[in-house]
């Protein structure tokens, strides 16, 4: 017997002002009580259509019908009376409130004009938990809790707001197996119950084992809508990108050189007084990749911002070259050969309002290429930025276009652009390939190996357990601001055992010898 579509959008058409054709007669049906891949590239419209779906966006054409009939969306108030809920990839919690807070928080129930009635809020919230299956303690605060018991609330505010149709925005990207498994069992509970969910992420393998149908996007256009049981991770990527695309790669065995970093000791305070790195050591060589993995929020940010310069107050030492650097400033770092690659490329790894060449040249407009006495080399950095627009393929109208305009795969190539570009010695990467399409991850991969073969040394900090998995050459999981095991054999590591370590179910007690090889 053939599902109802519960929705229907038809022949999408939506231009952004500055002529960017977004969406192109895009059509996307969701049977009832599916889970439904939307899968594209960074820039291929998926945003855009969720957007219009969630009444962020209007269409310039096209028409959505909601259990077969015709409706506007017009804001995502609106969206949300009428079912559709979205969560984002980013959290939108209240850190100091509690679960239950969040979960009611604009629709909670009174006493009267003035007061809550927390009480209520409280049995609603865990009555809503229990319904689904949701082992959430509701009276705790946003701020306490892990990062995939914060999926689940967010999950649990769209369901309370009586969302039938729930949009999941890279639920994945920040959990470990284990927490990912929990999901999936939840997610098939709410499927279970009628319930509709679009899963956008970039992570093949699990799009074959959570969804029914795929809808694959391609510049700004459909390629179809698929049943993903008939379809391998091959067939995916190759429809998103238009050609093959490597999952995996063939390393060369690894070529350890000498050390160009030395952590000893490093100890970490937030500006809470919190400690977040708690007496960390290890030495880092050239030629080789060094893999950190563990749950977001264990002390890695606050690793990267002491070893690229961001932040002074620490104790313990960080070497480069056998060169102390805690008196050294960012560029006086950076001219020590080191890249970074941010963790958050909007808030600190770009410009958003200057143009691309603006961004490409921030780190080095100084260096005698492209400075005179007076004046920039304006023709010479125009055409090193036209050559590395087409070297990392990026997608753009022309180097003076604003970097705020692009996607977020293509945001993320001017800035790999710009920091390999200085050819350095050791690059810090932080979460490199987060929240990109396979053909991007797939090429900004490949570079950091093709660095890692030509000597240089490479800190890999990210969330994607299979990007670790297959660049590393050593693997350390980060748990409470320390290392609770390092890997030297990184492929005979299984996923759910390195899941174990970034839970702190399981700790290795000596780690030495893996820390200064």
């Amino acid at each position: 017997m053939e599902k109802q579509a519960v929705l229907r959008m038809e022949h999408i058409m939506k231009i952004y002002s500055n002529g960017v054709v977004a969406n192109e007669d895009v059509s996307l049906d969701l049977e009832e009580g599916e889970i439904h891949a939307l899968l594209g590239e960074n820039g291929a419209g998926k945003s855009t259509l969720m957007k219009v779906l969630f009444g962020i966006e209007s269409p310039d054409e096209g028409k959505i019908l909601l259990n077969g009939v015709e409706t506007v969306i017009k804001s995502p108030q609106d969206a949300i009376t009428k079912g559709i809920g979205m969560v984002h990839q980013h959290f939108m919690l209240v850190s100091s409130l509690t679960v239950a807070e969040n979960i009611i928080l604009g629709v909670a129930p009174v006493k009267n004009i003035f007061l809550i009635d927390k009480k209520r809020a409280i049995q609603e919230a865990e009555a809503i938990a229990r319904k689904y299956n949701f082992n959430i303690d509701v009276t705790a605060r946003v701020e306490e809790i892990p990062v995939g018991v914060k999926q689940k609330v967010e999950i649990l505010k769209a369901l309370y707001r009586g969302a039938k149709i729930l949009i999941l925005d890279e639920p994945t990207a920040v959990l470990t197996p284990q927490e990912t498994n929990e999901l999936f069992v939840q997610l098939e509970k709410l499927k279970e119950n009628g319930h509709t969910v679009i899963f956008i992420s970039h992570k093949l393998d699990e799009i074959k084992k959570i969804c029914n149908r795929a809808t694959i996007m391609r510049n700004g256009k459909s390629m179809g809508t698929y049943s993903v049981a008939d379809m391998s991770t091959d067939d995916m990527s190759r429809l998103m990108v238009g050609r093959q695309v490597l999952l995996k790669f063939d390393k060369k065995p690894v070529n350890r050189k000498e050390t160009l970093m030395k952590v000893r000791d490093l100890t970490v305070h937030n500006s809470q007084g919190v400690q977040k790195v708690d007496h960390l050591s290890f030495d880092l060589k050239g030629g080789e990749i060094l893999g950190i993995a563990g749950v977001e929020g264990n002390g890695q940010s606050e690793l990267v911002d002491v070893i690229t310069g961001l932040n002074k107050n620490y104790h313990g030492s960080v070497q480069i070259r056998d060169v102390d650097i805690r008196k050294k400033n960012i560029k006086e770092i950076r001219n020590m050969n080191l890249a970074h690659i941010p963790e958050d490329r909007m808030k600190s790894g770009c410009a958003g309002t200057l143009n691309i060449l603006e961004n490409l040249f921030s780190n080095q407009y100084d260096r005698k290429e492209f400075s005179g006495k007076l004046f920039l080399k304006s023709k010479k950095m125009q055409q090193k930025a036209q050559d590395w627009i087409k070297e990392y393929l990026v997608k753009c109208n022309s180097y003076k276009q604003h970097v705020g305009m692009l996607s977020g795969g293509n945001i993320q190539k001017v800035i790999v652009a710009r920091e390999f570009s200085t050819g350095p010695d050791i690059i810090v990467a932080n979460q490199p390939t987060r929240g990109i399409d396979v053909g991007a991850s797939e090429f900004i991969r490949k570079r950091l190996l093709e660095f890692r073969d030509s000597g240089c040394a490479v800190i890999l900090i990210s969330a994607d357990l299979n990007e670790v998995l297959s660049l590393s050459d050593r693997l350390a999981v980060m748990y409470k601001g320390q290392f609770s095991s390092v890997f030297t054999e990184v492929e005979k590591v299984q996923e759910e055992l390195l899941g174990q370590y970034m839970l702190g179910i399981k700790k290795d007690e000596r780690l030495e010898g893996a820390m200064y090889e």
